[in-house]
């Protein structure tokens, strides 16, 4: 079966009376060349189970499906379970769980489903959701070992920029606290039924926990971070201050503790500048 093909699509999809869903940012991809190459590029091998996040029709389940020893693939649209129960039926090395990936217990489903086997996320992700499935996935500390997405391409290259840049963001320092990004091939918008008002990309993040060890306080840090990037146009000392109900005081001599400029924004400090600048931070307040 073609699952690719527009009009095996649009018959599938009226046998069983279904309609896209704008509010899950359904859209579907019709070029058969991508799914192989997210499947390739995301870990989909002998010795690995994978977990997706929404299924679309199963296109690209399928070709995760063709690679890996197991595929348990996340689906919040109960509409969809009979669709892939048809379009998924070759395969005996696939399940599909009914639930919403921001509520599941994604441990549970890991331990039971992939045990034995090494990890790996592959998603062609909502854009609408992808920075809280992605900080979920992440925050979580799963036992996995990459996270290969298909995303906006604005966030796409905020999720992969260098951190202490303008593109970066409170999402890229997120991303970079617990592994290395990477963008791998972009996916222009015709190649979706129906077609988005933006282009995709996709991208890799690789689990390594580069930074989690460095800092004693993972929730102020992060509170911190999210603070300083609430007011992007204002001085770290003045969005810090404001957003953490810290004396304007208090900052400056963390800044300067930590070796930085009083007058320096968020997007200007680098990985490590942030984290000193935290725990500095904390020491005094």
């Amino acid at each position: 079966m073609n699952l690719t093909n527009i009009g095996t699509i649009k018959e599938i999809m009226s046998r069983h009376g279904f309609s896209f869903s704008k509010g899950l940012g359904q859209n579907f991809i019709i070029n058969p060349e991508i799914c192989p190459k997210i499947a390739e590029n995301g870990n989909a091998q002998k010795g690995f189970g994978i977990l997706e996040i929404g299924t679309g029709v199963g296109v690209l389940t399928a070709e995760l499906a063709k690679r890996a020893d197991k595929v348990t693939a996340i689906e919040i649209d109960t509409r969809l379970v009979p669709v892939l129960a048809e379009t998924l039926a070759d395969f005996d090395n696939i399940k599909i769980i009914n639930e919403d990936i921001m509520k599941a217990d994604l441990q549970k489903i890991i331990s039971e489903e992939f045990a034995g086997l090494r990890v790996a996320v592959c998603a062609n992700l909502p854009y609408y959701i992808t920075s809280p499935v992605i900080m979920r996935l992440l925050e979580s500390r799963l036992p996995v070992e990459s996270i290969t997405v298909m995303v906006q391409k604005e966030a796409g290259q905020r999720l992969c920029a260098e951190v202490g840049t303008r593109d970066a963001g409170a999402i890229t320092v997120g991303v970079n606290y617990y592994g290395t990004a990477r963008q791998l091939f972009s996916v222009s918008r015709g190649n979706f039924m129906p077609a988005p008002n933006v282009d995709s990309v996709v991208i890799r993040i690789d689990i390594n926990q580069r930074y989690h060890l460095e800092t004693d306080a993972e929730n102020f840090f992060f509170r911190l971070v999210k603070a300083g990037f609430s007011q992007r146009r204002k001085t770290v000392a003045n969005a810090v201050s404001a957003q953490m109900s810290i004396p304007k005081d208090t900052v400056y001599m963390a800044l300067r503790s930590a070796g930085l400029p009083e007058n320096i924004r968020m997007e200007s400090l680098k990985m490590e500048d942030i984290i000193k600048f935290s725990e500095k931070l904390r020491g005094v307040f």
